[in-house]
């Protein structure tokens, strides 16, 4: 017995089993996978979808903890294979979140080549301020929304309701010939994040063309590739990706290797079941583009109703699976083990356009709304490749350190305020704001101080490679939109079941009295508003 042990001992990155009365740190990672059938490729104006947000583990371990729910990677169509671009954010929680809870954050997630450049919302990227490598890569768009410096927060509580996202192209600049002053194109297409929430409907903020092209002047080859100018693929890879959940190693008397996870949990319906994902739509540039091409040339007021009819929505197949896997940091991908996830949990579609889970009564427990994933395993060297199979508590060795260890929030510093510049000089400051500051109090704990900027000014479009007509054309284009597309009426086709999430209702806001159209609510602070952690 000990010697079948032996190289899943080696796979595990341990030279020698360890006592039942210790324990080792290691993880749970890898991906759920959730197959959807394709569409045609000319659908590929944009796509949204709604997932369900919950809190996935039972406590907020700490900054180690990296996880997405179910989302997908909206690459250029046909990308050039050595440049990797995309927008691939989602709800989840991130090692450089700095207000976490167990509720899941929104951040856009816009990645430029080869990670160069990372804009995840207004005012909030990769690099630092003194160089910025994507702060300023997104512009804020609703006049009715706050979009903090660390994500967009959901209601606290939320654990099971479908949160609408999506992407779909606008016209709101013109098509340059130039970038940065160099013979090189940007194209206009401003990917615009929107949602449909029970609190919020429409469009929020959007990628600047330039957050794209700016790649281009170091690699001129890129040019017209990326997503400022090129469409979407329709078909994209559908899947929730984990980096790290705590767990924790051991060994019985017998050398078997068994293994604990922080409780895990998805979200279950009244029969039991848990759905992830609905209604993955993938769009024609006609959805919306069209008409609103045509209203900002002087045509008719484009409603911002997203058409069904230029639409195709992707039926989910019977299948997926997981490849989550338990084993230490620095583990080499061949020798993850993975967990035997289809011994408690089986794919699930009550309808085409609807996937999820049903899960083993045996293997998992229920509890309100949420069911927890087995937390023991022991290490099945006996087929082809080591497994880990869920075991009962009961199996575990009367000393073993895994029943008596405590899945808690590890200890950590307050998380210091994300800021940005000061300088009286800087784009934040000149022009600067038209009103303010104000402050919203969040369930993070956390406190947003902001500004109202005249959509023109603020920090993302002045930074956005327009010239100042060019800043004020886009300034007339957002006010027709301020004025027609409200935020409590639907753009995104409704889910055909469940109920829809909310944002913090701190988030929701009303613009003051004469600044009504025209102007945007830009973060410029978040801190902690009190000494408890998350």
């Amino acid at each position: 017995m000990k010697l079948a042990l032996l190289p899943s001992l080696c796979l595990l990155g341990l030279s020698a089993p360890l006592p039942s009365a210790e324990s080792q740190p290691v993880e749970m990672a890898g991906y759920l996978f959730a197959p959807a059938d394709k569409v045609p490729e000319d659908f590929n104006g944009g796509f949204s979808l709604y997932a369900a947000a919950w809190p996935l583990l039972a406590t907020y371990p700490g900054h180690a903890f990296q996880t997405g729910l179910c989302g997908t990677w909206m690459h250029p169509e046909n990308p050039d294979k050595k440049c990797y671009t995309d927008i691939e954010g989602g709800l989840g929680w991130w090692r450089d979140t700095h207000f976490p809870t167990t509720t899941p954050k929104f951040i856009m997630g816009g990645v430029g080549p080869n990670f160069s450049f990372i804009a995840n919302g207004p005012g909030y990227g990769a690099g630092t301020w003194e160089k910025p490598r994507g702060q300023y890569g997104v512009a804020q768009l609703s006049p009715w929304l706050l979009f903090p410096l660390d994500g967009l927060n959901l209601q606290q509580g939320t654990s099971g309701e479908l949160f609408g996202y999506g992407y779909l192209p606008l016209p709101l600049t013109n098509p340059k010939t130039t970038t940065a002053g160099r013979n090189l194109p940007t194209g206009n297409q401003s990917w615009t994040l929107f949602l449909n929430t029970s609190n919020f409907k429409g469009p929020v903020a959007f990628f600047t063309p330039f957050f794209w092209s700016q790649a281009t002047l170091d690699h001129p080859e890129w040019a017209g590739t990326l997503l400022d100018a090129r469409p979407a693929g329709p078909n994209k890879a559908i899947q929730m990706e984990t980096q790290h959940v705590p767990a924790v190693l051991s060994a019985d008397a017998a050398g078997r290797q068994m293994a604990r996870v922080a409780p895990t949990r998805f979200p279950v319906g009244a029969d039991g079941s848990s759905t992830v994902l609905h209604r993955l739509t993938a769009y024609k540039r006609a959805a919306l583009w069209d008409a609103v091409q045509k209203w900002f040339e002087g045509g008719a007021a484009a409603d911002g109703a997203i058409k069904a009819e230029a639409s195709a929505v992707h039926t989910f197949r019977q299948g997926g699976g997981s490849n989550w896997s338990i084993y230490p940091p620095g583990t080499k991908r061949d020798d993850k083990a993975p967990l035997a996830w289809k011994s408690f949990a089986t794919s699930f579609t009550p309808n085409p356009i609807t996937f999820g889970y049903q899960w083993s009564q045996t293997w998992t427990r229920r509890r309100g709304t949420l069911v927890t994933l087995p937390e023991y395993y022991v290490l099945d060297a006996g087929g082809p490749k080591p497994q880990w199979t869920a075991i009962a508590p009961a199996e575990l060795p009367a000393d073993s350190a895994l029943a008596q260890h405590q899945f808690a929030t590890a200890p950590e510093p307050p998380q210091e305020p994300r800021t940005t510049p000061d300088d009286p000089a800087s784009c934040w400051k000149t022009p600067g704001p038209a009103a303010g500051p104000f402050q919203a109090h969040l369930g993070d704990g956390s406190a947003v101080t902001y500004f109202w900027y005249r959509f023109a000014d603020q920090p993302a479009m002045l930074n956005a490679d327009l010239t100042p007509a060019e800043r004020e054309e886009v300034q007339q284009r957002v006010e027709k939109l301020h004025r027609t597309w409200t935020k409590e009426r639907n753009y995104l086709t409704p889910p055909d079941l469940g109920s829809l999430a909310s944002l913090d209702p701190a988030l929701i806001l009303t613009p003051p009295r004469g600044l009504e159209i025209g102007y945007v609510p830009i973060a410029t602070r978040q801190e902690l508003a009190r000494a408890s952690g998350p």
